[in-house]
């Protein structure tokens, strides 16, 4: 269990180290969005380029960040049941959730996804608007999102087998004993 836990802090680091140098692409994305929008009032100049390159900043964002999102649980969760469970069914539909959903829909989403990706790679195609951007570089984003995403619901998976054999701390049970104490 040692060097699982050992993978998984690895994996940690690197979604970390990924979200947040991808968090910047929202400030890229901002300042081109208002140097595009100026230009275009001031000198009624505009490009299909900028516009498109603020769409595959912000899809970088959200899909190669998606991994660091479930590694802060700051995913979406339909909290009707789960929060009046105690800590080991959460933990244990946590585990099952990662291995029947997280897991398969990942893999499936890159099996069906490269393809897609070496295509439109290999065609060189480029954005039917004039002076779009080549498609392949945000179509990659695709897989390498769910990629990161899925190593990420490997580490999570560890994590929660870890604090079930008692190996590690329970975050969420400190969380809310420093927040009881508070």
């Amino acid at each position: 269990m040692a060097g699982l836990l050992a993978l998984s802090r690895a994996i940690d680091a690197i979604n970390t180290i990924i979200g947040k140098a991808v968090s910047w692409l929202l400030l890229a994305a901002v300042l081109i969005s208002a140097i595009n929008a100026t230009t275009r009032k001031l000198f009624n100049l505009s490009s299909n380029a900028w516009l498109e390159a603020q769409w595959y900043l912000f899809s970088a964002v959200f899909l190669i960040a998606a991994g660091y999102t479930l590694l802060n649980s700051e995913h979406v969760k339909v909290d009707l049941v789960y929060g009046q469970l105690p800590r080991k069914a959460q933990l244990w539909i946590e585990i099952l959730g990662t291995i029947f959903f997280l897991f398969p829909f990942c893999l499936i989403t890159i099996y069906l996804s490269w393809p897609i990706v070496a295509a439109k790679f290999a065609s060189g195609e480029v954005s039917n608007n004039t002076g779009g951007l080549v498609l392949w570089p945000v179509w990659a984003m695709i897989p390498a999102g769910f990629g990161l995403l899925f190593l990420q619901g490997v580490s999570e998976l560890i994590k929660r087998i870890g604090v079930l054999r008692g190996q590690i701390p329970d975050p969420v049970s400190l969380a809310d004993a420093e927040a009881a104490a508070l």
